[in-house]
């Protein structure tokens, strides 16, 4: 397989130190929190391999679809994630998400993602496990207006989740 081009090198990139891998999880989160499916796309290499729940995607073209399809029906989507562990070019992350359906009904998912970089620091590889919960309104936690979390708001283990 040939070396991505030069301009899609994605810093930080591997082998990961802790602080490079917090970089690389806080990057993702943002990017995700964009609900942009192309831009997130972009984070992953041509060929990239993913497996999320139980749907299978190869390619940034069927992950962008994945994600637009995804951001239609989790609407007010809010994701925190964090660092679980890390070996040179892997992350491993556990996140919370909350969002709604198009009935108002709120949902809190949980999960863990296990993530495999190239040396140009694009993902390669992406395995979720992903569980809902229904909560109501009220125990929502993650307020913050739509984009990126903001840099004061708790994270999950300050949330206690």
């Amino acid at each position: 397989m040939s070396q991505p081009a030069e301009a899609e090198c994605r810093p930080p990139l591997p082998p990961f130190t802790q602080e490079t891998a917090v970089l690389k999880v806080r990057m993702a989160e943002n990017a995700w929190n964009s609900r942009d499916p192309e831009r997130v796309a972009l984070a992953y290499t041509p060929a990239s391999r993913w497996r999320n729940r139980a749907e299978f995607l190869t390619g940034r073209t069927e992950i962008a679809a994945f994600l637009a399809r995804k951001w239609a029906r989790e609407l007010d989507y809010r994701l925190i994630k964090e660092l679980w562990a890390f070996t040179e070019n892997r992350i491993a992350v556990r996140f919370a998400y909350e969002w709604r359906d198009d009935a108002g009904n709120w949902f809190r998912s949980y999960g863990n993602e296990n993530w495999e970089f190239d040396g140009r620091g694009l993902m390669q590889t992406r395995i979720a496990s992903i569980n809902d919960l229904p909560i109501p309104e009220s125990d929502r936690k993650f307020h913050w207006a739509s984009g990126p979390r903001p840099e004061d708001h708790p994270g999950l283990s300050d949330l206690g989740l």
